[in-house]
């Protein structure tokens, strides 16, 4: 704390340390859209006081970018005064003087109303009022989507007549377009309206400049954070609406490269942004500069910006001549408060839905609606600024107007009114007319030194301007070269390696080829011996049929004879008995000793007989028997051989396919691959 340099008030230094935590939001840029208050407490003692007295300062701030450039000075500093109140106490000094208590503290804004004067904290979330010292975001403000069913049959039969000839307004368009363009239809109108609905080469070209770089990228990505920063689509940095709004102003910076990127288009490329993708944004943005005239104000040092300065400040002359008179007594010119209304078309402050309505005249009547709509603010705004001085109508203008139109009612007022008033293009000319002729008079009236000193300056930044536009051409040439050397090389390194590659593949396929002629020979060599050991088994079985044929024959003949004998011996046998039993004595000699008994000798003799026989039956089927026993064995051996020739056959023929698929068929599609991927030619030299 220390005295001033005049040596009549103290000073009073605060310092803070940044790193704190609590001091972060002090750190951070202030968006448009918030208020931060900053509350000072000074503690004071005073002569006589028991207590020291705590004043508190509360003030909004904002915080600038490091490296923004501001005017401070042009800011009122900011001052409070209090009043303090007050009573004796019953205690005393030191010295036995009557020290005081303090009974109230209150500011001069308090006291004056009535204790209701009070600064609003941070904390409290209330609507801005309208005398608030608070800018309105740009971005702000609700658009309506609803409307009448009528007037959407209307613009229907406009627009069908429209697209039957499109080189041709159709008649009743612009009593269309006065009321407002439906907001659904507003893409559509505003290409038709511009001309750009058909310029492809414009598409295409777009596609082209935004892969290209430029000198003014770094200006372009400060302002594109500041454009409708209280809109949902253009408020996240990183979102999809910046990322397009950047590619738009930088496209065009590169197209235009006289004028390049200026201030304020931004915020036109975001209008557009809102209703169309940011192709035809594009085209309709290079539509409006170009053919529309809005490019003018900016060439030869805003030269023809100030002739539309001088012609508002005419026809505010003749249509409201007290305000102009009040202009003229504070000084106020026209660019104090219509530089942005030109270079802008009042895209920058007015909510959206004024905005909207003001892109639709523009597009159908011309950049001249502008002195309609600048006309109409000033004349119902005529009553404030005839009780406002300097500062204050400046911010008026920068603060009051633009929140008037918040409501989408009192903005379709305005442009009624806007569309109302009569701005004569012959009047126009007139007052142009009389600008050149000031201009000339006080060019011819200026020092003739003064005048070639201002040219020579001129000249000289043309120079340093074509000079520095030359060292970045000479720039640009030397990294194309680079570039397109690095490139060549790169190709070059590419195609050897492809080269060998195809080297590579070809002696692959070879041997893939001799590889799959060796195993079709031994695939052949198999199936030949397949076929031999086939047909050997097939024999085997065939012969091995045979003789079960035969022997189940042998077995039937056998059976049959058998049955024969024991059929040829029973009778024999009965045909005995019978002869017996007629002899009277045999049978009398069969019914004393009982049944006939058969000589031993004879008895044995036929036994042994048939015995022998049997055995000699027996041992022939055993015979039978072992032959077939073999012969099972071979066929079921012969039925494991060809089992296990049929597997290894699959085997091979899996090895086989699997070689195909490995080898074969991978080394087509590596030879495909190669043959699809030509060698680029060769860049020729810049």
């Amino acid at each position: 704390m220390g005295k001033s340099a005049d040596g009549k008030a103290y000073v009073i230094t605060g310092t803070w340390d940044p790193t704190t935590p609590v001091f972060q939001m002090l750190n951070e840029d202030t968006p448009k859209d918030k208020q931060v208050f900053m509350t000072v407490a000074v503690d004071l003692v005073v002569t006589e006081v028991v207590e020291p007295v705590r004043f508190l300062m509360e003030a909004p701030v904002r915080v600038y970018p490091s490296n923004e450039r501001f005017w401070y000075f042009s800011r009122k500093t900011f001052s409070e005064t209090f009043y303090l109140k007050l009573k004796q106490g019953g205690a005393r000094g030191s010295q036995g003087d009557a020290m005081l208590e303090v009974v109230s503290l209150q500011r001069h804004s308090e006291r004056t109303n009535g204790g209701r004067g009070r600064l609003q904290s941070p904390t409290e979330e209330e609507e801005p009022e309208e005398d608030s010292d608070s800018e309105i975001s740009s971005g702000t403000g609700d658009v309506s989507k609803d409307c009448p069913e009528k007037i959407l049959e209307s613009w229907g039969s406009i627009l069908n007549r429209w697209h039957s000839n499109l080189c041709v307004r159709p008649k009743g368009l612009s009593a269309l377009v006065r009321p407002g363009v439906p907001e659904a239809l507003r893409a559509e109108v505003w290409q038709l309206l511009s001309g750009c609905h058909s310029d492809q080469d414009l598409l295409e070209r777009y596609r082209i400049l935004i892969t290209k770089d430029s000198a003014q990228e770094g200006v372009i990505t400060r302002d594109i954070h500041r454009t409708f920063p209280a809109h949902d689509y253009f408020k996240d940095s990183n979102g999809d609406g910046q990322d397009s709004l950047y590619k738009i102003c930088k496209a065009y910076s590169v197209y235009d490269e006289e004028i390049g990127y200026c201030q304020g288009q931004s915020f036109l490329a975001a209008v557009l942004l809102l209703h169309m993708p940011e192709e035809q944004a594009f085209c309709v943005l290079v539509k409006i500069m170009y053919e529309y005239g809005l490019r003018a104000l900016y060439k030869n040092n805003f030269e023809e910006l100030h002739c539309k300065f001088y012609q508002l400040e005419r026809l505010l002359q003749e249509q409201l001549p007290e305000l102009w008179s009040h202009f003229q007594e504070m000084n106020l010119e026209a660019h104090m408060y219509a530089s942005q209304w030109f270079l802008t078309l009042f895209t920058a402050k007015f909510p959206l839905c004024m905005v909207f309505h003001i892109t639709d005249l523009l597009l159908c009547e011309g950049l001249n609606i502008i002195f309609n709509v600048a006309l109409a603010l000033l004349k119902t705004s005529k009553e404030d600024l005839l009780q406002a001085d300097f500062e204050g109508a400046l911010k008026f203008f920068r603060v009051q107007l633009p929140k008037r139109y918040r409501a989408a009612e009192n903005a379709r007022r305005l442009m009624e009114q806007a569309c109302n008033i009569k701005v004569p293009t012959k009047k126009l000319k007139k007052f142009e007319k009389e600008y050149q002729s000031l201009r000339e008079s006080q060019l011819q009236q200026e020092d003739p030194i003064d005048r070639y000193q201002r040219e020579n300056r001129r000249l000289q930044e043309a120079s340093m301007r074509l000079e520095q536009e030359n060292d970045d051409l000479a720039h640009e040439l030397v990294t194309s070269k680079i570039a397109l050397r690095n490139d060549l090389d790169q190709a070059e390194d590419k195609a050897d390696a492809l080269n060998k590659e195809l080297l590579n593949t070809k002696q692959r396929l070879v041997e893939t080829e001799e590889e799959k002629r060796r195993q079709e020979e031994e695939t052949a060599q198999l199936k030949e011996v397949f076929r031999r050991e086939l047909e050997k088994a097939e024999s085997e079985i065939k012969k091995t049929t045979a003789i079960i044929a035969e022997y189940k024959q042998i077995c039937s003949q056998l059976s049959t004879r058998l049955e024969k004998q024991q059929a040829a011996t029973k009778e024999e046998l009965d045909i005995v008995k019978s002869k017996v039993m007629s002899c009277e004595r045999c049978r009398e000699v069969f019914s004393k000793d009982g049944a006939l008994q058969m000589p031993a000798a004879l008895g044995e003799s036929r036994r042994s007989e048939q015995d022998e026989e049997k055995d000699s039956l027996k041992a022939q089927l055993r015979e039978l028997e072992l032959e077939l026993a073999q012969t099972k064995l071979q066929l079921v051996e012969a039925k494991c051989k060809i089992q296990e020739l049929e597997h290894q056959r699959g085997v091979l023929m899996t090895e086989v396919q699997a070689a195909k698929n490995s080898w074969f068929s991978k080394t087509l599609g590596s030879l495909k691959t190669s043959s699809s991927n030509q060698t680029p030619p060769s860049p020729k030299e810049g």
